[in-house]
């Protein structure tokens, strides 16, 4: 492959819902281009960005793929991104390779709420969109409609420079309403069409749409203002220096129209990518910082050099695979760059251009290229690599917290020492990903961003590392506390023929706010309990404490007071002390008002706004309370607290609530007491798996 010059790079990532082509677009462009030598597609499990077994098995896009295409003097840096929700923090990762984004539409559906999600990733990053509605072959396919859903969601800014000729099977080409001409397509074809006269049919219908899109490109420019008012209309070469110019100023956001799945009208796509969106040295320069101060970069070879890795991949058999983008400077084979994060220094040998799973080597990757590295010593997904004489490093993309969590386990004993090594793997690709140990139920939990994400990591363990594990859900941390004050006296006394045992103490018990934990305190005056005793209270306390009184669940939010108690001089002893706390927290118990708490998760819910109304039902089925809700466009946003205990299974059921069309996330906010009914079911659910409190003492 050629060494572009970073003028001649355009950074393109694919976005859009589930399902709506954005990796059969990615595989025509390809084909189209000539760097494939056959239309592949997503049925088959061979298109070149889905590469990982699961995304084969599963015929979605799982992480980010990347994938070069050579086009007329330029180079296109094509990035495949994930529409589906469990996996959207992979294309928010992603974005940062790109300098602009195509968010493909499905000409059946139309807008859905991951357009939404992903056009509001592509915004915050104010990078410029242009829209693809694709699937323009399909029964019942609609462009108008689909343009329709696109200013409704959007708003009118959303100007078309292609009209489609046909519709549904009968879909054939494009008319470009810049240049007012017609390509024709031969379904499955090359992909480049050929130029013909506007149907005379469409004649009328072009003419007026290529008027509106005159009007729009000029309206935000006084010159093009004056001349089409002047003249009537633009020249071709300034509806599109003008088109460009909106598109970077974020005031147009150009509509194209295609089918992927039979490469109709992706040559003229490919023209206006190449002809409109902007080169990565037309970018703002990027702001990094170093030492608490602010350092700026700017997109060009004669800064100095800096790389951000935006993906990682794992692979068990090539070892670790940087993806990263030249934020500045030219970067060649063998250099030696500064790991910002470790500090580590890092040779770079190899050097290439990812064409999905392939490495295609090059020489040398100039400021704005996207590029790829084996075997790195220490740098992972979200490090900034730089120069030593010029140091920076830049911010890395914040993403969202794992939502749910499963127990892990390796059904094989042989494998358990693999498991947690096999895991942590794993997460170097895998940013959302946590495992850690349940200190309570002695589990290895497994967290992610939903069930789809867990499952896929699963997969990924049986068949990348020939793992076998099982899944089960996790238990639901309770604790337990109490709501009065009590006092209790605990006594041990034994005799055994030589010293004895005796322990004696008076303890009072209290209940503290949430979150306060245990606290102890020594009350004991004149000595009826010698100081050195005292602390074998606490931990008699402590230990048994931590199994609970009605359920086996730690005792926390309390407070112990040791008060009064006797000794004896001979056969007093710490463990006897231990054994009389243990005592009196059992005989308190009885009388403070013990009960059970949960924990509370902060949840916030984003579907479509004609759910709400079934959303907010099942809340507070979920015995959940509503802190608040907001409308942004067509997507309704609903917030809550709900009990853990209530969203193990949420994932499924918002799926089908909302036709796949629903996320949602959720973190620890609190632990609140449970209701009666709940809490006497746990209680007897825990009696009957012969949970109790530690009765050695007696």
């Amino acid at each position: 492959m050629k060494v572009y010059e970073g003028s001649d790079l355009r950074n393109v990532a694919l976005v859009g819902h589930l399902h709506s082509g954005k990796t059969s677009l990615a595989a025509a462009m390809l084909f189209t281009a000539g760097a494939t030598p056959r239309l592949t597609r997503v049925d088959e499990g061979n298109t070149p960005t889905d590469f990982d077994e699961e995304e084969v098995a599963r015929k979605i896009s799982i992480s980010a793929g990347i994938a070069p295409v050579e086009w007329k003097k330029n180079k296109l840096n094509l990035v495949d991104t994930p529409g589906f929700n469990s996996f959207l923090y992979e294309t928010k990762a992603a974005l940062v390779g790109a300098d602009s984004g195509a968010v493909i539409v499905d000409g059946v559906a139309g807008v859905e709420v991951g357009t939404q999600h992903v056009y509001n990733l592509c915004a915050d990053l104010d990078i410029p969109r242009i829209f693809v509605i694709n699937k323009l072959d399909r029964e019942r396919a609609s462009f108008d409609r689909a343009l329709e859903s696109i200013h409704s969601s959007f708003g009118r800014t959303a100007v078309p420079v292609h009209l489609p000729i046909g519709a549904e099977r009968e879909f054939k080409g494009v008319i470009d309403l810049v240049r007012m001409k017609a390509w024709i397509y031969t379904p499955d074809g090359d992909g480049k069409g050929k130029e013909q006269d506007i149907p005379a049919d469409m004649a009328e219908a072009a003419t007026a749409a290529h008027e509106v899109l005159v009007e729009m490109v000029a309206e935000g420019n006084d010159e093009l203002l004056e001349e089409c008012f002047a003249v009537g209309t633009l020249p071709v070469e300034h509806i599109v220096d003008g088109l460009k110019q909106a598109l970077r100023d974020r005031r147009l956001f150009p509509v194209f129209c295609c089918s992927a799945l039979h490469n109709i009208g992706t040559g003229q796509l490919l023209d206006q990518i190449a002809e409109i969106l902007p080169s990565p040295v037309e970018r703002q320069p990027v702001q990094g910082f170093w030492n608490g101060q602010p350092v700026t970069r700017k997109i060009s070879d004669a800064d100095p050099l800096s790389l951000f890795v935006f993906k990682t991949l794992a692979d068990p058999f090539a070892g670790r695979l940087s993806y990263f983008r030249v934020i500045s400077g030219v970067l060649k084979n063998d250099a030696h760059l500064i790991n910002a994060a470790t500090g580590t220094d890092e040779r770079l040998s190899h050097i290439a251009c990812p064409l999905g799973k392939t490495q295609i080597p090059v020489t040398d990757l100039h400021a704005g290229d996207i590029g790829c590295v084996a075997k790195l010593k220490d740098t992972l997904t979200g490090h900034t690599l730089y120069d030593k004489s010029a140091p920076v490093q830049f911010p890395p993309v914040q993403l969202p917290e794992p939502s749910i969590a499963y127990a892990i386990s390796a059904k094989s004993r042989n494998d358990e020492d693999k498991l947690g090594q096999t895991i942590h793997r794993i997460m170097e690709e895998d940013l959302c990903l946590r495992f850690a140990r349940d200190p309570q139920a002695k589990d290895f939990l497994l967290h992610g961003t939903g069930q789809a994400h867990i499952e896929t990591v699963v997969s990924k363990i049986k068949r990348r590392y020939h793992l076998d594990v099982a899944l089960h859900a996790p238990k639901i941390p309770y604790r337990e506390t109490i709501r009065g004050n009590a006092s209790a006296q605990g006594r041990h006394k034994k005799q055994t023929g030589g010293h004895g045992q005796f322990g004696d103490c008076w303890i009072r018990m209290e209940p503290l706010e949430r979150g306060a934990g245990f606290q102890f305190a020594n009350e004991v005056f004149g000595g009826s309990i010698p100081r050195n005793f005292i602390p074998a209270v606490e931990k008699g306390i402590v230990e048994i404490a931590a199994n609970g009184f009605l359920a086996g669940f730690p005792m926390v939010d309390f407070k112990v007071v040791v008060y009064d108690g006797s000794y004896h001089d001979v056969d007093s002893s710490e463990m006897a002390f231990k054994l009389a706390a243990r005592k009196a927290f059992k005989a308190a118990m009885l009388s403070a008002k013990p009960s059970l708490l949960e924990p509370v998760m902060r949840v916030e819910i984003q579907a479509p706004v004609e759910f709400a109304g079934d959303l907010m039902s099942d809340v507070t089925g979920r015995r959940g309370r509503m802190n608040g809700m907001e409308v942004k466009e067509n997507t309704q946003i609903l917030r809550a607290m709900i009990p853990m205990a209530e969203m193990l299974t949420y994932q499924n059921d918002l799926t089908a609530k909302t036709q796949g069309r629903g996320s949602f996330t959720m973190e620890f906010d609190h632990y609140d007491y449970v209701p009666p009914l709940q809490s006497d079911k746990i209680i007897a659910a825990a009696k009957a798996a012969g949970v109790h409190v530690s009765d050695e003492d007696e």
